[in-house]
């Protein structure tokens, strides 16, 4: 007798006890999605969240390489890729004397061509060992195009030049000026037919924006006192 009476007390219970425990809402999978179902908002099911886009790698070029303006100089890195023929792609460097070197071909001038000419070019030498052989030249390394900082700014050396850089740009790249750096004074030293050209540049009229002064040259030299 005992017994169906503690029986009995138990189911007037569970009623009490699940109700609840029913408020609180879990979250199930939902078979199709995935994604996880909140049985307290009407069974909507919730977002998934919106993937993250992965950090932009630091890239060592401002924009992307254009083949058929980009002209090709000493110490820049290619990527010469003939289809099908493995064993004349690969990495080449352009020597200082702006020469390249090719399997079957030999030495071959590069500097001074755009990749769209030199691949031309080489197209046309591997047609005496290659039916039909198609050429791609990619620019994997700026090394020709650069300008150097030097005097009183944040980091000195090379630059690689960006298209289009201005000497406020190149400046900023280089960490800015120091403390100690004299702006009226600042000037670009450049080489035109083995003779060296002094040219002064305000920096204050830049900052201003005004960019219609001095425009950049591969082999400036830009000099902060």
């Amino acid at each position: 007798m005992k017994q169906f009476c503690f029986m009995g007390v138990m189911l007037l219970l569970l009623p009490v006890v699940a109700r609840p425990l029913a408020a609180q809402g879990t979250s199930t999978p939902s078979a199709t999605t995935g994604t996880a179902v909140d049985t307290t908002s009407g069974g909507q099911a919730t977002a998934p969240a919106a993937p993250q886009a992965p950090a932009a790698a630091g890239a060592k070029y401002a924009g992307p390489m254009d083949a058929a303006r980009y002209v090709i100089g000493p110490e820049d890195s290619l990527q010469i890729t003939v289809w099908k023929e493995p064993t004349l792609s690969g990495t080449i460097p352009v020597r200082p004397d702006g020469m390249i070197s090719m399997v079957l071909v030999g030495d071959i001038p590069a500097a001074g061509l755009t990749p769209t000419g030199l691949s031309t070019d080489i197209s046309q030498r591997l047609k005496k060992y290659i039916q039909d052989p198609v050429v791609t030249v990619v620019v994997l390394g700026v090394n020709s195009q650069r300008i150097f900082l030097v005097g009183e700014v944040g980091k000195v050396g090379p630059v690689v030049m960006s298209p289009g850089m201005t000497p406020l740009q190149a400046i900023v790249t280089g960490g800015g000026l120091t403390q100690f750096a004299s702006p009226k004074r600042i000037y670009i030293l450049r080489t035109v037919a083995g003779k060296q050209q002094k040219i002064p540049y305000n920096y204050k009229q830049a900052l201003k924006g005004d960019n219609s002064g001095v425009l950049l040259l591969p082999g400036d030299t830009i000099v902060v006192p």
